[in-house]
């Protein structure tokens, strides 16, 4: 990497359930302004941006941010389905490492509908296609919504490879929920507990109850990444920056494993980590807290797996050790993570770097970590996109 990536300032909104929100112009400029706040510097000062959503029509990005200023900026709409917002991240960051711009802006944001994803345009190909053929091989269950069957089908194949149990998803449900009893963000700020996550409504007979998947949700999060000579210049904090960043997209193995696990992002996940590790010289028992891609409380156990935490197969044994969270090897999701916090999808990405940011500034409140100093960020887009960032305390 070239030129240090600080991140000065970060915001977002609480999330909200769809039809309860704002239009997502509103949340992206309110988002975009706390940023700006929190950095302490004003939009003029911006000379990029990257915005970040996954339904809406093109140029959704100008929308949201016209409110803020109309200085004539470069901005960039971006759509890489759930890594959407990381995707900004990422992009915003080479614009900073590269020398092209001094102060970027990312912005992700989602006004989503009730009901599970589906797709917006019926009279075309589909890219997901070849997913839908694998998973018609490998699962069936053609009366289960997609996103179902993708993680739902992992979920199961780790259970038959592993001997993992349903209640250690459950268990995963339960550890998100009084992590976000903590977050005032959260959409879900409800504790429940493993026996009630199991008794929850049956989705998949042995495999996930409702509780087990994150819910639609809109909202908006943000932040301004700079560099050293302009935080320098300025006065910036730069108590956090980006140490390392990767990003990977589907291999043959993806369709040619016969694996549900390698078709929902398993390998992008683990190539991805494994290049941030390489990039900053050190581990994932380095790593203080992690907010991964929880889309479903299956998909967090076989993250736990692909990003190092634990050896392949020992990732039910890493929950029942208590190794996610406070007083543990490593705090996963002290958000909420998706399955409480919710999940915007363009937004998703840039909340998990707001909470990041505000751990390593150590001003999360009662959700901090003790003494966090490196903090690991997994966000994942079917069809596929696998972003991992590394950010370190000073």
């Amino acid at each position: 990497m070239n030129r240090k990536v600080y991140v000065a300032g970060v915001g977002m909104i609480p999330f909200r359930k769809p039809g309860d929100s704002p239009p997502y112009f509103e949340m992206g400029a309110e988002a975009t302004r706390r940023a700006l706040g929190d950095a302490g510097v004003g939009y003029e000062q911006v000379e990029q941006a990257y915005v970040g959503y996954v339904y809406g029509d093109s140029t959704s990005g100008q929308r949201a941010l016209y409110p803020v200023g109309m200085t004539g900026i470069p901005v960039f709409n971006v759509n890489n389905n759930c890594s959407t917002g990381s995707t900004a991240l990422y992009l915003a960051r080479q614009a900073i490492e590269s020398g092209a711009a001094d102060c970027v802006l990312a912005l992700g944001f989602e006004q989503m509908r009730p009901g599970a994803l589906g797709a917006v345009f019926g009279d075309r190909p589909s890219p997901f296609d070849e997913f839908n053929r694998v998973t018609q091989e490998l699962v069936g269950e053609e009366q289960f919504p997609l996103a179902l069957r993708y993680f739902g089908g992992a979920g199961r194949e780790h259970m038959q490879r592993y001997g993992t149990q349903l209640e250690t998803f459950a268990q995963i449900r339960a550890k998100a929920s009084r992590h976000a009893e903590k977050n005032p963000y959260a959409l879900f700020r409800k504790v429940v507990t493993a026996e009630e996550v199991l008794a929850d409504q049956v989705i998949w007979p042995g495999v996930m109850t409702r509780l087990m998947a994150c819910p639609p949700t809109c909202g908006a999060a943000a932040a301004v990444l700079v560099s050293k000579p302009f935080a320098d210049r300025l006065g910036l904090r730069h108590d956090v920056s980006i140490l390392a960043q990767a990003m990977t997209t589907d291999t043959p193995g993806t369709f040619g494993s016969h694996s549900m696990m390698s078709l929902v992002g398993y390998d992008m996940a683990r190539e991805a980590a494994r290049k941030v590790y390489d990039q900053a010289g050190v581990g994932p028992h380095d790593i203080d807290v992690c907010e991964l891609h929880d889309c479903f409380a299956h998909n967090e156990l076989i993250s736990y797996e692909a990003l190092g935490f634990c050896p392949e197969g020992d990732a039910e044994q890493f929950v029942l050790d208590g190794d996610n969270t406070y007083g543990g090897q490593v705090v996963t999701n002290p958000s909420g993570g998706l399955l409480s916090k919710g999940h915007p999808l363009g937004a998703t990405g840039l909340a998990q770097c707001f909470e990041l940011t505000q751990q390593l500034r150590h001003e999360a409140g009662p959700r901090q970590v003790e003494n966090a100093r490196l903090a690991l960020q997994h966000n994942l887009g079917l069809g596929g996109a696998a972003v991992v960032t590394l950010y370190g305390r000073g």
